[in-house]
Formats: structure tokens, sequence, C-alpha cells
């Protein structure tokens, strides 16, 4: 009888251990979440289906939720192994303080951090509103946005505008197209881009022939800059040039240039020869895969916006992934400031962010929308330290400083 209930003693020890590391284990497999707020325009005219339609060089084809949801998909397997549910909550803003009440409150629910697709005037005081939470900007190219204050929560994922100014600056020289037409628009963001692209031409060597404004209109008396023949005519602006590099935000005007320029030359900037984070028919390094599964998910191309948010996603995701695992705000902040925290942007080079404006460094491809002509920096381009900071605002002239 004693070795009876002994016996039974021992079981009941041994039921009540076990029940403790079920319960144990139970706790550890119950998934953390990992939140993560995007934050958008309301109201985006340039979503307009008969715009994105036209499927202007540079433009968005949707909404950044579609690149967002493709690399959380891709990071399933990960994300199960590692306990983490990732939860999307999606904001529209009407106004710049409107994106700021937003990010507060995503902040104050515990968010992780937020994808920002915001104009850039919008961007710095959202920046403010949260400083102890990453911002990833996925939709803004303008310098301001990557320099107004240097936040350090803030990081930016696609391109700027003086990136790809860069980059087709280098593609001229390297085709010793050195005798460069500028036409551009009449608005704000039409003249901020044009200073860089003049800036690009005087940094890599090429010769500015005229800078012609165009408008876009039916009245006969703008003809002469609204007439793709007559803009362009050699007597018009002073001279023969090799090539036409159109600046054009909107992209109604510089979609007629191509084939329609006084001279037999080629266009460049906003139509023909474009600088891109992403092309849908770059074909090395795995990216045709890449483009595929997007397109079976969204039931379109990819763009270089969507190209922008993806890779966000996938930072956001690695940054909180990276042991110890641990999806906090100021975890992920550290980690996307590492000098070694890379990713993998189907480009053939790993992608890490710059320690004094966090812009992503990447290649850029050079497409004519048919296929990629090829990429950015260009061969033969050199830099002291990294060739991808031949692309935008290099760290010595930055007002930017480094992380420390």
């Amino acid at each position: 009888m004693t070795e009876a209930f002994r016996q039974r003693g021992l079981w009941t020890v041994a039921f009540a251990m076990a029940l403790v590391l079920a319960a144990s284990a139970a706790s550890a497999a119950r998934p953390t979440t990992l939140a993560i707020g995007i934050v958008q325009r309301a109201d985006d005219d340039r979503l307009d289906p008969a715009r994105i339609a036209l499927a202007y060089p540079g433009q968005p084809g949707g909404r950044a939720r579609d690149g967002v949801d493709l690399a959380i998909e891709e990071s399933r397997f990960e994300l199960a192994a590692a306990g983490l549910q990732v939860q999307l909550d999606v904001r529209d803003a009407a106004s710049a303080q409107d994106a700021s009440e937003q990010l507060r409150q995503l902040d104050k629910a515990g968010a992780s951090a937020a994808l920002l697709d915001l104009p850039a005037a919008w961007i710095a005081s959202a920046a403010a509103a949260v400083p102890a939470l990453p911002l990833l900007n996925v939709g803004e190219g303008a310098e301001s946005a990557r320099l107004a204050g240097c936040p350090v929560n803030l990081f930016h994922t696609l391109p700027s505008d003086r990136m790809r100014a860069d980059a087709l600056a280098q593609a001229l020289l390297a085709r010793k197209w050195m005798r460069v037409l500028l036409v551009h628009g009449p608005g704000a963001q039409d003249a901020a881009r044009l200073s860089l692209a003049q800036a690009a031409l005087k940094r890599y060597g090429l010769k500015q022939v005229a800078a012609r404004p165009f408008r876009l209109s039916a009245d006969p008396r703008e003809r002469e800059q609204a007439n793709p023949l007559l803009l362009t005519g050699p007597a018009a602006v002073g001279g023969d040039y090799d090539v036409v590099w159109a600046i054009d935000s909107d992209g109604e005007f510089a979609r007629t240039l191509p084939y329609r320029v006084a001279l037999p030359r080629p266009v460049v900037g906003d139509a023909g020869m474009t600088a891109q984070a992403w092309a849908p028919h770059f074909e090395r390094y795995g990216a045709p895969q890449l483009a595929r599964r997007f397109a079976r998910a969204a039931q379109r191309p990819m763009t270089g916006h969507d190209w922008a948010a993806y890779i966000a996603a996938k930072a956001l995701l690695q940054a909180a992934l990276a042991p110890p695992v641990a999806p906090t705000a100021a975890r992920i902040g550290a980690v996307l400031n590492r000098p070694d925290f890379t990713l993998d942007g189907f480009k053939g080079v790993r992608l890490g962010f710059r320690g004094w404006d966090r812009q992503l460094r990447q290649p850029l491809l050079l497409t004519d929308g048919a296929g990629v002509i090829g990429t950015a920096p260009v061969e033969g381009v050199l830099h002291p330290r990294n060739v991808l900071d031949t692309l935008g605002t290099d760290a010595p002239e930055s007002p930017c400083r480094s992380s420390p």
C-alpha cells in the first residue's frame, strides 16, 4: 500500500511538472505582435484610375500596401518560427497635421514602426511628432524630405530625386552624350528637379546647351512652349545637342517628346530612358521571380514605389527578426541604424542605409519602359568608400551627420 501511494505521488509530481512545461511552451509559442503602421495621403490624385492607366514613368501604380503584403508573405516562415505576428494599421491623412496625429495614435497604440507615403512638406513634421518611432519614407523623392532637420528616426527607401539625376548624368557620360538640352515644367517641383539636373551635369562635366520651359497648353499664343518641334529647334535653343533631358513631374508633356523633337536625338529623364528604383522587366539577380510574385498578388506590374514599400517592409521584418528577437520601436531603430545592416533587394548588391541621411544605398535601373538598358552607378565611376554613394548627396556635402 505504501509503495502504491509513493508511486501515485511520483506520478502526480511528474504530471504537474509536465503541465508546467506545457504551459511554458504554450506561453513561449504565443505570437508576439509586430505592429506596423502605414500612413498615406487621402484622396491621392496620383492614384486616379485614369492616370494609373497611362503608366507615366516614375509614378506609383497603386497603394504601398501591395508591396508590404508581399514582403510579409515572403517572410511568413521566419515570422512563424520566431513567434511573430504582423499587424498592419493603414491610416489616411488629409493634411500634415492629420498625418502627425495619426502617427501619434499609432505610437500610443504600440506600433513598432510606420511607413510613410506622404508629400515632402508633411514628412518633417510627421517625424518630429513621434521622435522615438522608426519611420520609412516610401513615396517621396524630394531632397527636402531627406535634409530638413535630418531626423534620426526617418529612413528613405525610395531613391531621392538627386540620386535619379546623378544616375542619368552618369549614363549620358558613359554614352558620350555631352551636350544636353533641358526642357522643364512650370511647377515648383520641376524647378527643384531642374536644379538637381543642372548640378548633376556640372558634377560629371556635361554641357547644358539650354534650359527651355514648356507649357501643357492648347493656346496658340504659347505654341513655342507647347509644341515639341518648336521647343527643341536648334535656332530656339542656340545650337546642336546630343540628348534632350525632360523634367516633368506631372508626366503628361514628357510622354509626347520621344520621336517629336526637332533633331533626331534621344530623350531621357521623365520619358525615354529613365532612372528608376525598379522596372518589371529586369532580368537579373532573381528580379523576374520577384516581379512575377508581385504581379500575381497585386494584379499589376511592380513599380519603383511598390519596390520601395516592399524593401521597407523587408527591412522592418529583418530588423525585428534579428536576434534577440524584439519587435520594439527602439530595437528596430537601433538595428536599422547599424552600419552592418544590409538587405537583399534583388539588384545584385547588398543594400543598407547611409549613416548621415538614412537614404537606402541602392543601384538604379536605367529603363525605356520595355526593358532595362543598364544600371547606375555606371562602370568606371569611382568613390573612395562606396560607389553607391556617387548617387545622391554624399556625406561631405550633406548637412546631416552620421549616427553614432
